[in-house]
């Protein structure tokens, strides 16, 4: 395993690493009638992370097929394909792009980037904890992470929503997003 020691970590020495889809998981959370949570996540992705000689100037991108949302009811994910909310035949695609790595403590650091929903893109803030590095039994490089991010939906053009008779609305504005993965190192 290529490691260094980074600030009292042992972080992989640079290179570029592709996330392993197999266990990675790109889950979400909106509030439903505003007294409860619904989960989901997106089954088909691909991404990659370079990281620099000097791992504050690391970057990241990741591409989301938008069709492969899944939340466990097939009504509700054909809802969130349509133009309501998603429009997958329109946009095909939810990319995220790392601009810049801006502050760091410990196993912590805050990553900045753009995220592109519907064609429109925004710039966002990632809370990125570093899990560790090592080997898998084939000899592979990897390193673990966990991510979080929260925006507001309707800021993507993700508007579609109903009044409830009781006030208030069926949908929740704003989007939890929670990443855990591994990431493994490119071999050619």
């Amino acid at each position: 395993m290529s490691t260094r020691p980074w600030e009292g970590l042992t972080i992989p020495a640079a290179g570029t690493f592709d996330l392993d889809v197999a266990h990675t998981r790109i889950g979400f959370m909106a509030k439903h009638m505003m007294v409860s949570k619904v989960r989901g996540n997106f089954g088909k992705f691909a991404g990659s992370v370079t990281i620099g000689e000097n791992p504050l100037d690391s970057s990241a991108e990741v591409t989301i097929e938008t069709d492969s949302i899944h939340t466990g009811v097939a009504d509700r994910d054909t809802h969130l394909r349509s133009d309501d909310f998603l429009s997958v035949e329109k946009f095909p695609k939810i990319t995220f792009r790392s601009t810049r790595v801006t502050d760091h403590s410990g196993d912590e650091f805050t990553v900045v980037g753009d995220l592109t929903v519907r064609d429109v893109t925004k710039e966002v803030e990632l809370n990125v904890e570093y899990g560790g590095a090592g080997t898998n039994p084939w000899g592979q490089e990897l390193w673990g992470f966990s991510i979080t991010t929260e925006f507001d939906r309707e800021e993507f053009g993700l508007t579609w929503n109903q009044a409830l008779e009781a006030g208030g609305f069926l949908v929740g504005k704003k989007i939890k997003v929670e990443i855990e993965g591994e990431a493994v190192r490119r071999t050619a």
